[in-house]
């Protein structure tokens, strides 16, 4: 038995503060590797130098396809691939995206605990959604540690709350005395090693790019009347999972709460294309009616008229849904 030598670090909106938090506390003889995962957009906004600017002694390198892990050094996910870990080193995916995003938080979580159990700290920060939530689960799992960010101190907190709803958390930590808490459990020796559950190498390997059939889809999915938002395949809901989560034959997995924001977005968008196809359906039908008249038709002018004011009574029916989808939701007085 050895200490816990991996840390995976996950965020999304809000958590660079946090993570600078982190970064600036581990010491130099840190006896573990940090790999690091966020959803925001990596290029153009300067993530690897400010990740490197609050690192303090330990060296921050961007992930690399065979790199070799070493304890004591920073690894960030690079842009458009998903960051994977194996024995002893780094390899990065192009399997395809989960919740939208590649890399993932949770493809990366995944893989430490398939590879390294009992080794591994799995750290979620500030966040939207339930991204993270499944990863922390498969490290817990697998034997691993699991700490949050305390959502009171997160500027968005849907990804620690989420996690603590998927999974028994081992610590909530404010992101401020995040750092020297790793720093002490990464000295601490590894539990036992846990059986390691199959779908997890499963998961990982689609991360990886390995080709998903239904055979390999149903061993740990049941088929759903969904469609995935990113291809128009069947979805299947992943077996026992917390949170619910979707994949299709493709291999886009989706939570539940993510898919929901996903439909709700093409939903907008399908009633404004129906809106826009019927009000130019009634300015035809109204041009076909003045023709008519014009053209002593008076029969036809009237159909074509009654259709024409058919045709603005379902576009001004829809037009109101589309306004009240926007609308804030309304406030409520606790009672």
């Amino acid at each position: 038995m050895s200490n816990r030598d991996i840390i995976v670090i996950g965020g999304s909106a809000g958590a660079t503060a946090p993570l600078k938090q982190i970064l600036g506390r581990l010491p130099a003889d840190l006896p573990a590797a940090v790999f690091i995962v966020l959803h925001i957009p990596a290029q153009g906004i300067g993530i690897l130098s400010t990740v490197a600017s609050s690192a303090g002694p330990l060296p921050v390198r961007q992930a690399e396809n065979g790199m070799k892990i070493e304890p004591g050094h920073v690894y960030l996910g690079a842009p458009d691939h998903h960051l994977l870990l194996a024995e002893d080193r780094i390899f990065l995916g192009r399997g395809p995206r989960e919740n939208m995003v590649r890399p993932a938080i949770d493809a990366l979580f995944r893989s430490a605990a398939l590879h390294h159990g009992p080794h591994v700290i799995g750290v979620l920060l500030s966040g939207l959604l339930s991204d993270g939530a499944a990863g922390l689960n498969a490290i817990k799992r697998c034997g691993g540690m699991t700490v949050v960010q305390d959502p009171l101190d997160a500027i968005s907190d849907e990804m620690p709350r989420r996690a603590m709803e998927a999974t028994t958390v081992d610590l909530c930590v404010p992101g401020a005395g995040m750092g020297d808490v790793l720093s002490g459990l990464a000295r601490a020796l590894a539990g036992a090693a846990l059986p390691i559950p199959p779908e997890i190498g499963l998961e990982v390997a689609i991360a990886a790019g390995d080709r998903i059939g239904s055979d390999k889809l149903i061993s740990m999915a049941d088929p759903v009347a969904l469609t995935c938002p990113a291809c128009g395949g069947v979805m299947s809901a992943v077996k026992e999972s917390r949170p619910m989560r979707f994949r299709c034959q493709v291999g886009h997995a989706y939570t539940a709460d993510a898919l929901a924001k996903e439909q709700e977005g093409r939903v907008d968008e399908a009633m404004r294309v129906a809106l826009r196809i019927i009000e130019e359906r009634a300015e035809l039908v109204h041009r076909m009616a003045t023709d008519g008249r014009s053209s002593g038709r008076l029969a036809i002018a009237e159909m074509y008229e009654s259709r024409a004011a058919e045709y603005r009574e379902y576009a001004d029916m829809i037009r109101r849904v589309v306004l009240q989808s926007l609308a804030p939701p309304a406030y409520k007085r606790e009672p």
